[in-house]
């Protein structure tokens, strides 16, 4: 059974609210002089009950997809950073297996709770935080997004954090959330330079980030790896921004965020003469295009979920909570 954060009303008069409001957003006045633009107007992103059938339409195409691995059939449910691990997944997978997954298992998602911003303009979008049948105890924490009235709703951000680690979200007195613009200056890092920030730290460190698996652990296992013998390995980190990658944010309790971002990766090994590159499993190799001689450049996308302190609070860092990866493409010379 779903839970909602925040309190109750009546499912028809929460749907009835959200209709009449948006008819008055598209009205003209009696003069016929002055539109209410639509896009101007503050709504929440979706009622609760269109939010748990988004979450039960992914749920069923992403299962259809990942047991027959095709991706055509979860595609109108996915975009941004998950569409982009998610399609290169079920691409690898197809290439492998093409009469299907015969590891198949189901993916369930219970205790769903809904955490929906109130806002002008498109794209909307909400958070389902749930618990899953697969990973542990972890919570999925899942970013529904559309673009307008007559568009599907898409998961664009898929992380796994700790129960613990999801934050209490500051909400009005009919429960819904605060949507965090990408440029707001109030917080240790702006939403919309939070990519590019965890770029240039994976690349030199620094103070910005808290310790953690996706910071100080990520950066210790690349430098474990690119010391290996006759294998020099090299990462280039860059921000992910543009379009449906575009970093969405929600007010937490304590004036700071919770963010979701998504940053660009490339890993290139280079083998010694006389040596090889190791050979790639099967996954890497149906998503490899030309012959591995001497280098394998393999390009990720990953997305990440982070705690984004108020700004001037003292000694605070960014903490990445969660952060799900996956190999998009690579390249063999």
């Amino acid at each position: 059974m779903s839970r909602v954060r925040g309190p109750r009303r009546p499912r028809r008069l929460e749907r009835g609210a959200l209709i009449a409001a948006l008819l008055t957003a598209l009205s003209l006045t009696a003069s016929g002089c002055v539109v209410v633009h639509g896009e101007r107007v503050v709504l929440p992103s979706a009622d609760r009950a269109e939010a748990r059938r988004a979450l039960d339409d992914f749920t069923a195409a992403y299962n259809a997809a990942d047991k027959a691995y095709d991706r055509s059939l979860d595609a109108g449910r996915v975009t941004g950073a998950l569409g982009a691990i998610d399609g290169a997944r079920l691409k690898a997978g197809h290439a492998n297996s093409p009469s299907g997954n015969a590891a198949h298992t189901p993916l369930t998602l219970t205790d769903a709770k809904f955490t929906i911003p109130k806002k002008a303009g498109w794209p909307r979008w909400f958070l389902a935080d749930a618990k899953g049948n697969k990973g542990g105890a972890a919570r999925w924490l899942l970013v529904f997004t559309r673009g307008g009235l007559g568009e599907k709703w898409q998961v664009a951000y898929l992380t796994l954090v700790a129960p613990g680690d999801v934050p209490r979200f500051k909400l009005d007195a009919e429960g819904w959330a605060e949507a965090v613009p990408a440029r707001s200056a109030g917080l240790t890092v702006a939403p919309g330079d939070l990519s590019g920030a965890y770029a240039t730290y994976l690349k030199s460190g620094g103070k910005g980030f808290a310790a953690g698996v996706h910071t100080t652990g990520w950066r210790k296992l690349r430098a474990g790896s690119a010391s290996r013998p006759g294998l020099a390995t090299q990462f280039i980190d860059e921000p992910l921004t543009g379009g449906d990658f575009a970093p969405l944010a929600l007010r937490t309790a304590d004036g700071g965020a919770l963010v979701f971002f998504a940053t660009h990766h490339y890993q290139k090994q280079t083998a010694a003469s006389g040596a090889t590159v190791p050979t790639p499993d099967k996954d890497v190799q149906a998503l490899t295009t030309g012959e591995i001689k001497q280098s394998l450049t393999m390009e990720f996308v990953s997305n990440e979920t982070a705690l984004d302190p108020p700004g001037g609070t003292a000694g605070g860092q960014v903490s990445v909570l969660g952060r799900v990866q996956g190999l998009t493409a690579a390249q063999g010379s």
